[in-house]
């Protein structure tokens, strides 16, 4: 397989991803602007949820475009990462309509989690496959920002869900 069918077919589910949560938005059952009031949470969820789509899809094509070929397991590691993308329409829809309770919230942030992990092991994997040498290798370096955000996903789940609520 080129990493022409790997990029489109990943293209593919981050389009659909985005489409089922525009489709997920509600209108407003009433005319007056007060209206959107009652939506905000969702659309707010929306927003941030695009967002971040948004920002892995860019990431996505700038390091496929890196590659020099793909594996099996290069696939297998990419199609892990759609999954936990695919999760993030839950999450927003969940997460739109209970924005207080600890339950969706939890389940949002863990969905991002993961996908940053996921993520993090695909972008290793692509740097072994064209080595440590490559120029993907060198402009991500030692990506001090992915594992940063690594942290800043993990840290507050890790102190909400209580496995560090000794420090706080």
């Amino acid at each position: 397989m080129t990493k022409n069918r790997m990029e489109a077919f990943s293209d593919g589910v981050l389009a659909i991803v985005i489409t089922i949560m525009v489709l997920k938005l509600e209108v407003p059952n009433r005319i007056e602007l007060q209206a959107l009031t009652d939506t905000l949470p969702t659309l707010i969820a929306y927003v941030l949820s695009f967002v971040y789509v948004g920002i892995y899809w860019a990431n996505h094509h700038h390091l496929i475009s890196a590659v020099q070929s793909v594996n099996g397991k290069l696939l297998w590691i990419n199609l892990h990462w759609i999954f936990w993308m695919s999760l993030i329409p839950f999450g927003t829809e969940w997460i739109g309509y209970h924005p207080d309770a600890f339950a969706p919230v939890f389940v949002y942030g863990m969905i991002l989690l993961f996908c940053a992990l996921s993520y993090y092991w695909l972008q290793t994997a692509v740097i072994h496959i064209n080595g440590k040498d490559s120029s993907i290798a060198k402009s991500i370096g030692k990506d001090w920002k992915g594992k940063g955000s690594l942290i800043a996903y993990a840290l507050p789940l890790s102190l909400r869900s209580g496995y560090l609520g000794f420090l706080i």
